[in-house]
């Protein structure tokens, strides 16, 4: 059920218990000039998640919750609208600089970075986190006649 939210009135002034103040406007309050984009282009999707030096989420989102679906959410055109969404949840924080981190292999690597330099974000580095495999897969076993 959650928790209650009792509003008491006192005079003038009307406060609400339960709910922080400084919860609701923590977000848009803090400023962050410098940033992390972290990019994870799949085969099948792309997620794009913005944080502050520390790894703090500010903004993310993701090709399905623009409501792109099934082969439509991995391509570059999805990957730009998804770049712009974010950025456009991040424009009242200031951020302004972002290193890039890009992770998969998916076709939307390149156009979410170009989205993101083309809504006026300074970017600092690209670096590529893909995981690599160091022995690749386990050998198949011997056949036996």
């Amino acid at each position: 059920m959650g928790k209650k939210r009792v509003i008491k009135k006192s005079g003038d002034t009307v406060e609400e218990e339960g709910v922080s103040k400084e919860s609701k406007s923590a977000k848009s309050s803090q400023r962050v000039v410098r940033g992390i984009a972290h990019i994870q282009a799949t085969y099948n999707n792309t997620l794009i998640t913005i944080s502050d030096d520390k790894g703090n989420a500010l903004a993310w989102s993701t090709a399905g919750a623009l409501g792109f679906s099934g082969a439509k959410k991995a391509t570059p055109f999805a990957a730009a609208r998804v770049a712009e969404a974010v950025v456009e949840k991040c424009r009242k924080t200031g951020l302004q600089e972002i290193s890039v981190l890009v992770s998969g292999v998916g076709s939307g690597r390149d156009s979410a970075i170009r989205s993101l330099a083309n809504q006026g974000l300074t970017i600092l580095s690209i670096k590529d986190t893909t995981p690599v495999a160091h022995n690749g897969p386990r050998a198949k076993k011997v056949r036996r006649v």
